[in-house]
Parts: C-alpha cells; structure tokens; sequence
C-alpha cells in the first residue's frame, strides 16, 4: 500500500460529505451550527447609539485634526533643515555693503523702567553711520519717561523722546504717533526689553540693497530657557520659529511679520497709514496687508544677529501674551485683507494659520471629552487605533525639539543639562493644554469684542543672570559697550554733526 493510499483510507470519514450516518452535532472537526456566527462563536455586534456615535466621531476627528496640526507643524519646523540651500540665501552677508540708508528706530515702552535704559543705551551703541532713535512713552509713566530722559541726555542729538497721550494706549498707537516724527527711510522697530547685535544695521542696510526688498524681517531669540518649565518650551518655539518656519513663509508670499527687529521702508509704511491701531496682532496685520499687496518682505537671518529677548515672568502674563497673540489673529481672519492674496496657495496658508486659534481652542475642549471616552468609555479597537495616530508625528516633534534644545546650546554657548531634556519631556502635555486654554480664552475675548491691549511685563531676566553666553561676534552691549563701537569712526563723527533734537509730544515740539 503505497502512503498515498494509507493517507486516504485514514482520512476517509473527513472526506465523504455524503456521509449522513451521524448527527451534524457528532460530525467530527464541524462544530456547532446553533449559535449564530462572527468570529468565536461570539454573538452579532449591536447597533451603537446616539451618544456612541457622537462619542467616537469627536474622537475621530480630534485624532485626525491633532495628526494633520502636528504634521504640518514638524514640517514648517524642518524647513530649514530640509532645504539647507534656502537658509543659507537668507543669512546675512560676510561683507555688507556701505551704508545707503537712514533708519528710524522705534522703541514703544509702558512700565519699562527696569529694562528700557538699557535697551537704548544699546541701540546707541549701532555702528551705522546714519540713524535715529525715538522712544515712546505715556504720559501717565512717569517712571520710563525719566529712564528714556536720562538715556536721551547720554546721547544727545541720537534720542528723541515721543510722549503718547492717547486713550486707550496700546503699542501701534505709539508707533503711528512717533511715525510722525521719523526722518529715515527705513523704520525698525525694537521691544524695550532688547539686545541688539552692534552691527545689526549695517546688515540690515546691505539687505536691503542686495534683494531690493521693501521689508526685512530680522531674528529675535528668547535666551532664559532656565527660568521656568514653561521658558524652556518658549525658547524652543522662537528657535524653530525665526531659524527655520519663517523662511517658508517669506518662500510662500504670505508671511506674518514679528514684533520686533522688523524694518519697513518708510514709502511702505505711508502707504498703509502706519500700524492698524485697532489690531492686538498688528504685525501680522501689516505682515498680511504688505503681503496681499505685493510687497516683497525678505527674511533675514544669522545665529549671531539675533535680537536678544525674555520669556514672560510668569505664567499669567505667558497666558496673557499667547491670548492677545491668538486674539490678534482673529481679527485678521474677520477683516479678511488675506482674501486678497493672488495665489489660491496663499490664501489656504492665509486662512490655515489665522484660524489655528480657533482649531487650538477646538481641540482644548475636546481634549477632557477625549480623557474621559479613554478612562471610562469602552471604545472599540478600531477606534481606539485611530485615536492613537496623533502620537506617531507627537513623538517625532518631541524628537525634533530635542535635537533642537541641543543644538540650542551649541549656538549660543549654554549648557543643556540632562534636567532640561527632562523637563522639555515632560513639558510636553501641559504646554499643548496650556496653548489650547489661551486659544480658548482668545475666542471668548474675541466673541465679547474685549479688546483691551493686556501688556507682557519684562523684568530682565535674559540680562541678570550670571555672564551671558554669547555666540561669537555678539559682544555684550550691556556690561561693555565700549567693544560695540570699535571701528565704527564714521558713527562717531556722523552723531558729532547731528543736530540737537527737541523733545516732542503728540501735540508737536516742546
């Protein structure tokens, strides 16, 4: 008998369907018929209710929303670094070009008594041979207007002061006022907190001679990332923001200008009345406006050009400061100037990010429904599969920002402890739930028209800490300002025959 023939006899009663002899309950190897079928024997899966259905859409659509924001964002983030070529075309020049133009130097300041000497003593120190400085004050501020006064008498002829008695004071309604007063034909403007690369100008000035742009937008850096957790994270997003997310939207023709170290012709400026006095946000709105008309704003950016900056002291004015940003962005979005954009790539990069306050607060108070569905709701694996999809790109930015704290310190000279890394960690989720609470806050503000100018306060802290780091080429202005001037002969001789400057209020000189 050949195994062939062994194989088949033995397996002769698995193999002869006709074979009635028995009951389908004793057929070996069939199972049982009487229970109905989906899987192991289990029953039909029932039908899912309303709130079961509305349950695990929200579920859904948070994942999906929270994965194309994260992906998008680690993207922007990797701009840089994807397109090396591109952030080396924006970096300053080695060798700028001499000075063609004359700059207006605006420095806004309310309660800044404790910083804005400084800051202007700084700003002095410019080693470009042709530029001004006015510093705005209330009338109601005795204390910055005594600091500006006495900076003013130390650079006699360099200084002038603007003295806002408008009502209700807030930052564009002091620069439109001094706006009067410029003389140059490019008008930077500088937080009263700043510190200020010595040769920031003349890079400035090459800049605009080399892309004949009408706007140059330069770096700013916040430097304490040891204050607190939350600086940390808040440095990291002005490291990415300024070195690398910029650059494509300056790529993209649609770029919303920073607050600070940003440096407009004066034509242009004329051309759009100033700064939208109204507007909580208004560099974007100035930003989106140029934009929409054509101008051409070039990004500018070197490591050790950067503007020196602080995070908010604490974690109300960081709340305070994130609600005006996001508050700002929607009034953009209402007044609707992006729809005038060109290019339809423009108007969806325009809309995308002005509505991102509304698709934070969005996700912020989905975000508890979200927890309680994990912690109490049996959900389904399928739909539990997809809720975690959002951490695939969450994890690969937290990478990116490791790398990026890192690099960080390399830069710039500081020492990243292992803690740091922990902190940025573990940083991670309440960082996100505090941008959501300040996005949902912005929209409440928003939807009650309350729009009160709430100010950042600056208390110094990138300044009193031990010896600043510095990145090579950025001597300190602050504890020496004697280095800054160095070589810059024409500087002094162009402040020696500047004439004197008298002191002007909004109703004209006095």
């Amino acid at each position: 008998m050949t195994i062939l023939t062994t194989l088949t006899v033995a397996a002769g009663p698995l193999l002869q369907p006709g074979d009635q002899s028995g009951t389908p309950g004793n057929v070996p190897n069939r199972g049982t018929t009487d229970v109905p079928t989906g899987g192991s024997g289990q029953g039909p899966q029932a039908a899912w209710s309303l709130g079961e259905w509305v349950g695990y859409s929200a579920l859904i659509a948070i994942s999906v929303l929270l994965t194309l924001v994260a992906l998008s964002t680690l993207w922007w983030m990797l701009h840089a670094w994807r397109s090396r070529d591109a952030l080396k075309a924006t970096s300053f020049s080695d060798t700028p070009r001499p000075a063609a133009h004359r700059f207006t130097l605006l420095v806004p300041g309310r309660h800044e008594e404790d910083v804005m000497g400084q800051t202007l003593d700084m700003l002095a120190t410019q080693d470009h041979p042709d530029f001004e400085i006015i510093a705005i004050v209330g009338e109601d501020d005795p204390g910055t207007d005594r600091v500006v006064r006495e900076a003013a008498a130390r650079h006699p002829g360099l200084i002038k002061v603007v003295v806002d008695d408008t009502l209700p004071k807030n930052k564009p309604k002091a620069m439109n006022l001094a706006l009067q007063y410029a003389t140059g034909d490019v008008v930077g403007v500088f937080d009263a907190e700043d510190e200020v690369y010595p040769r920031l100008l003349s890079l400035v000035d090459s800049r605009f001679q080399e892309t004949g742009a009408d706007v140059v937008q330069g770096g700013v850096q916040l430097m304490n990332f040891k204050s607190s957790w939350w600086s940390l994270r808040n440095v990291l997003e002005y490291y990415f923001w300024f070195r690398s997310r910029l650059h494509f939207h300056a790529e993209s023709k649609f770029i919303p200008l920073g607050g600070n170290t940003v440096f407009v012709t004066k034509k242009r400026l004329d051309w759009s009345n100033g700064w939208d006095a109204h507007c909580l946000a208004e560099d974007c709105e100035l930003g989106v406006r140029l934009s929409a008309d054509g101008a051409k704003v070039v990004v500018a950016y070197s490591p050790e050009a950067v503007t020196r900056e602080e995070t908010p002291p604490t974690f109300a004015s960081l709340l305070k400061q994130r609600t005006r940003w996001n508050q700002g962005f929607l009034q953009v979005l209402e007044k609707g100037e992006w729809k005038q954009l060109p290019s339809l790539k423009q108007r969806f990069f325009a809309r995308y990010l002005l509505t991102m306050p509304f698709i934070q607060a969005a996700t912020g108070l989905l975000i508890p429904l979200s927890v309680v569905m994990i912690l109490f709701v049996k959900v389904p694996t399928a739909i539990a599969l997809i809720s975690f999809i959002p951490l695939a790109p969450t994890l690969m930015l937290l990478a990116v920002e490791i790398a990026g704290l890192g690099e960080f310190g390399r830069i710039y000279q500081e020492k990243v402890r292992v803690r740091d890394y922990v902190k940025l960690v573990l940083g991670l989720v309440p960082y996100q739930v505090f941008l959501a609470a300040a996005a949902v806050r912005a929209v409440v503000r928003h939807a009650r028209k309350q729009n009160g100018w709430e100010k950042t306060e600056h208390t110094g802290q990138h300044r009193t800490a031990a010896q600043q780091p510095e990145v090579v080429g950025f001597p300190s202005a602050v504890t020496n300002p004697e280095p800054a001037l160095a070589g810059a002969g024409t500087t002094s001789s162009a402040r020696e025959t500047t004439t004197a400057r008298e002191t002007t209020t909004a109703g004209g000189p006095r």
